[in-house]
């Protein structure tokens, strides 16, 4: 992704409304300063700041902030790498990876967990041994898939002093952030957010790789794309995080701590231009890190909606949040004395992030989100020109057009990619849109039809018959007496009531 180009610069009726929204979030929010970029179609097309950092305004090229929670979506990406390289599988107990994980004693110690998962600084070298033997307290059973979801029923943060606010070594081996007593509720059964559940992940990363997590994520993902401004410490330009007195406009500086073996939940510091490298990447658009059908996989929701806000889920290590029509997937982030948010819509390639260095104030997801619509609203997309098939395959267009569920009417088109995308013709239903397999079925890539096969029907004469998708079986009219519908159809056929 390069910066921002002339030829994508967006309008000046366009920049200037999407200045007043973080002028005004900046503001409102009482925050010291606050960063706002936008990108498009690969690019950032957009970014300016608002406030001052040490005196200065802050620049979404090159200032630092910290951002917190989003550093969970890299540790995602690392791990779903492993499951593309074949190390692992989301179905895999924590335990096949880290088989010592539940050795651990009251204080925490056990020598075989205390392992460094940072970027070199954070080495255990604690001594205890002896086994729990309470399986009501053992994590090894715990999936990756349940950790990178936050289905485990893990505790949402480690025993001891609020790690956010302390230095990482209080906490030197796995054994202190587990504690004993780590989990909250049966495992796989509800969402419960848990920023232990990432340091583990991020172990499981450092065993594999067979080096620490900073170092994995520094060869794997931000060299590869050119995110030079994103580390596990700030360098300079970067934004100090402050608390602003709820009822003064004064400030009290906040720690920076060096979070240790909890770094994976959110140790990062990046800029504004550098996430939005990463916006693009998480929705499809850099293959060499993440693979576009492993993106896909990310954001399909893998636990209920959120109680407390019904139009948020989570996928694996992504967020999902409904906004009107618009689908948006990405993270929020916070730290002590920092706020930020990256937001993006990957089906109108358009994304925003928001930084700020303010304990409490801005909603930084709501202005990322903001900030999409003002894009939308100045400048909608332009579509690219329809252009008709290249080659056209009569066995596959002889598949398109009406077909029926029972009574139900539903129409079967061709894409240009030779997919399928299956829709209800009236109301609403259960449509899909399916992808092609070597074998001549196709695979249902989202509603109900997830995963289901599709496979056509001939009779001995080769004619098409009927559709089965999943045992549901698709018919050229309602109840087609020749097609095999389970349970018969009437032989009187239809008639009057």
């Amino acid at each position: 992704m390069t910066t921002t180009d002339a030829a994508l610069e967006l309008l000046p009726a366009t920049r200037r409304a999407l200045r007043h929204r973080i002028a005004t979030g900046q503001a409102e929010g009482r925050t010291p300063s606050l960063v706002g970029a936008v990108f498009r179609d690969g690019h950032r097309v957009w970014g300016e700041g608002r406030g001052l950092v040490d005196g200065r305004p802050p620049v979404a090229d090159d200032t630092q902030y910290r951002i917190g929670s989003i550093t969970k979506t890299f540790v995602a990406v690392l791990i779903m790498r492993l499951r593309d390289d074949g190390l692992l599988d989301l179905a895999d107990p924590l335990d096949k990876h880290l088989p010592d994980i539940d050795t651990r004693t009251g204080t925490g110690t056990g020598t075989d967990i205390a392992m460094d998962t940072g970027a070199g600084r954070a080495t255990g070298t604690g001594t205890g041994t002896a086994a729990d033997t309470d399986t009501d307290t053992r994590v090894g059973h715990l999936t990756i898939a349940e950790l990178l979801a936050h289905t485990s029923g893990l505790a949402a943060e480690p025993p001891g002093p609020w790690w956010e606010r302390v230095p990482g070594t209080l906490r030197p081996g796995l054994a202190d952030v587990i504690g004993d007593d780590p989990l909250r509720h049966p495992a796989g059964r509800l969402f419960h957010y848990s920023n232990l559940g990432y340091a583990l992940l991020g172990a499981v990363v450092a065993k594999l790789r067979g080096r620490p997590w900073g170092d994995a994520l520094r060869d794997e993902i931000l060299i590869p794309l050119g995110m030079t401004r994103t580390a596990l410490d700030p360098t300079a330009p970067y934004a100090r995080g402050f608390a602003v007195h709820p009822w003064a406009d004064a400030l009290l500086p906040e720690p920076e701590q060096d979070t240790g073996l909890m770094g994976p939940a959110g140790q990062l510091w990046s800029t504004a231009a550098d996430l939005c490298r990463w916006g693009v990447a998480l929705a499809g658009g850099e293959a060499d890190v993440l693979r576009p059908e492993t993106a896909a996989e990310m954001r399909v929701g893998a636990s209920a909606s959120l109680a407390a806000t019904p139009q948020t889920t989570y996928g694996l290590g992504i967020q999902i949040l409904r906004v009107g029509d618009r689908v948006l997937i990405g993270h929020g982030g916070s730290m002590p004395g920092f706020l930020a948010s990256l937001w993006v819509d990957p089906d109108d390639h358009l994304g925003a992030v928001v930084l700020a260095n303010s304990t409490s104030g801005p909603a930084t997801h709501a202005i990322a989100a903001d900030l999409i619509d003002a894009v939308t609203e100045h400048e909608p997309r332009i579509p690219a020109a329809w252009t008709p098939l290249a080659d056209v395959d009569d066995v596959l267009l002889a598949m398109t057009g009406p077909w029926y569920w029972g009574t139900f009417p539903f129409v079967l088109r061709l894409t240009a990619d030779r997919g399928l995308d299956l829709a209800p013709l009236v109301g609403q239903g259960r449509g899909s849109r399916l992808r092609p397999r070597p074998d001549g079925t196709w695979i249902g890539l989202d509603g109900y039809y997830t995963g289901e096969i599709l496979r056509p029907v001939y009779d001995a004469d080769g004619r098409l018959t009927h559709l089965d998708l999943g045992t549901f079986v698709f018919t050229r009219t309602a109840y087609d007496p020749a097609a095999p519908i389970p349970g018969d159809v009437d032989p009187n056929g239809w008639h009057a009531g």
